[in-house]
C-alpha cells in the first residue's frame, strides 16, 4: 500500500507542471458590446445595411493600449446549413458536374471586420481552431471524400464562389477605436441576407494572445408581401405551387394579348 501511495504521487508531482503549462492563463480584460439593433426588417426594396457594434475593453492595461497590442475581431455569422460545391468539366463538348463535396453546416452569410488585418492580428492555427476569419472558418466534408487530395481544392473553391455572390465578406481596418477603451465596428449584411437568427460575435486579442470573446443574437425577419410569401410556400407549398403556375398562366396570356400581333 505505501508503495503504491509513493508511485501515485511521484506520478502527480510529475504531472503538475504539465497540467499548468496546459491551463489557460487568467487576464484581466473583459469584452461588453452592443449593437445598433437587435432586429433586422426585410422587406422588398432591401439592398443591404451596415450593422454598427459599439464595445468597450474593461481592465486594459494603458501601456498595451498605447502601444497598439490590443486587437478586435468582429463578426456577423448567419445560420448555419449544409452546403454542397460541385465541379464542372467538359464532356464531350458539354459541361457537366463530375465531382461534389457537401460541408456540414456552414453559415450561410459571414461579414468580418477587424483592427487591421485578421492574417497579422494572431497565428494562422489559433485562428483555424476558433474559425476566425473566413480563410479559416471551419469546412468539415461529409460522406465519401476517397483520398481527401481534393479537399483543399474544393474549400477554396467554396470560399471562393461565397466571396463573389457577397454572402460572405471581409473588412481589415473595419474596427476603430474611438477613446481609450472604447471600439465602434461596422459589419455589413448583403442583399440577399439570409432570414433567421444571426450571431454577433467580438474577439479581443492581446499581443496576439486571444483573451476574451463576447456574442449576441441578431434577428433578421422578412416583413410584408415577402414574409406571406415565405410562410405560404413552407407551410402550404400545395397552395403556393398551384397559384404560381396560375401566376404564371395567366401572366404569359395577358403578354400574348398586349403584344399579339394582328
Amino acid at each position: 500500500m505505501r508503495r503504491f501511495l509513493l508511485s501515485f504521487l511521484t506520478s502527480l508531482a510529475l504531472s503538475l507542471p504539465a497540467l499548468a503549462q496546459q491551463a489557460p492563463a487568467e487576464f484581466p480584460e473583459k469584452l461588453d458590446i452592443g449593437i445598433s439593433t437587435n432586429e433586422i426588417a426585410i422587406t422588398s426594396d432591401f439592398r443591404g445595411a451596415d450593422l454598427t457594434i459599439f464595445g468597450a475593453i474593461d481592465g486594459f492595461d494603458g501601456n498595451l493600449l498605447a502601444q497598439g497590442k490590443y486587437d478586435i475581431v468582429v463578426s456577423l455569422e448567419g445560420p448555419k446549413e449544409s452546403a454542397t460545391v460541385r465541379k464542372k468539366t467538359r464532356v464531350f463538348g458539354i459541361w457537366i458536374n463530375t465531382r461534389a463535396m457537401t460541408f456540414e453546416l456552414v453559415p450561410e452569410s459571414y461579414s468580418v471586420s477587424s483592427t487591421r488585418d485578421i492574417e497579422a492580428i494572431a497565428p494562422a492555427e489559433e485562428m483555424n481552431n476558433m474559425g476566425i476569419g473566413v480563410s479559416h472558418l471551419t469546412l468539415t466534408p461529409i460522406g465519401f471524400i476517397g483520398d481527401g487530395s481534393g479537399v483543399t481544392e474544393f474549400r477554396e473553391a467554396f470560399r471562393r464562389l461565397r466571396e463573389t455572390s457577397g454572402v460572405y465578406q471581409r473588412d481589415s481596418g473595419g474596427v476603430q477605436f474611438i477613446s481609450a477603451s472604447l471600439f465602434k465596428a461596422s459589419v455589413r449584411l448583403p442583399a440577399d441576407v439570409p432570414n433567421g437568427t444571426h450571431v454577433v460575435r467580438a474577439f479581443l486579442f492581446r499581443d496576439g494572445t486571444f483573451v476574451a470573446a463576447k456574442a449576441l443574437p441578431l434577428r433578421v425577419v422578412k416583413t410584408g408581401l415577402e414574409a406571406a410569401i415565405t410562410q405560404a410556400a413552407q407551410e402550404k407549398p400545395l397552395l403556393y405551387g398551384v397559384i404560381a403556375v396560375l401566376l404564371a398562366i395567366i401572366t404569359g396570356w395577358t403578354a400574348s394579348l398586349i403584344f399579339r400581333r394582328d
